[in-house]
């Protein structure tokens, strides 16, 4: 039986850049599961040690179906959250002026974890109105190459695409640094005017 003639240009488009976003996706979702591992290692350790000194503070992972993961301590929670689509960037971007991108452009798919930081009592007294703040976006490519873009050091410690890889090291660098960074920023309290008025809602 012959194969019946399609469109080649579309044919080679399916081939190689649907086939790379969906290669990338399944990779993407597999390192999410290996790094939802890491921080169930990670709050296991601190949880352990921390009661010892302070059985109040408690670090606890709990996981919200395949794409979410919510890491909680002190007062504090972070939200992992990985992306079921895969993005490349506009043109002006600094990775395409990469040797490394240049020599395959099918390395500029990347599937995408955010990393959000919420007050651990937005979820415990289900206050859905309450802000989160993106500490930083993990973006991982076909060859498991990563970089991040974020806040404090996330905007600049990992933005070696051609070198850096997203293994269990670098999982649990990126967890840790997430972590301290979300203790670092206490909360303050609004100014007096930005208080003035509330709804009924609100209160």
């Amino acid at each position: 039986m012959e194969t019946p003639n399609c469109n080649k240009e579309i044919l080679k488009l399916l081939a190689e850049k649907s086939s790379t976003k969906q290669f990338v996706y399944r990779q993407t979702k597999g390192l999410f599961k290996s790094f939802g591992a890491q921080l169930g290692v990670i709050a296991d350790e601190l949880n352990s040690n921390i009661c010892n000194i302070d059985q109040s503070v408690v670090v606890q992972k709990k996981d919200i179906g395949e794409f979410e993961t919510q890491l909680f301590f002190s007062g504090d929670a972070i939200v992992f959250q990985m992306h079921t689509n895969i993005f490349t960037f506009e043109k002006d971007h600094h990775i395409w002026k990469s040797s490394y991108i240049k020599e395959d452009k099918m390395r500029a798919f990347f599937g995408v974890i955010h990393m959000y930081n919420f007050l651990a009592d937005s979820f415990k007294y289900n206050r859905e109105a309450d802000y989160g703040h993106l500490l930083g976006r993990i973006f991982i490519n076909k060859d498991m190459h990563f970089f991040m873009e974020g806040q404090r050091q996330f905007a600049f410690l990992f933005n070696n695409l051609a070198i850096d890889v997203f293994n269990e090291e670098k999982m649990r660098l990126v967890i840790e640094k997430s972590i301290v960074h979300a203790l670092d920023a206490d909360l303050t309290a609004p100014a007096e005017n930005e208080q003035a008025e509330i709804t009924l809602a609100q209160i």
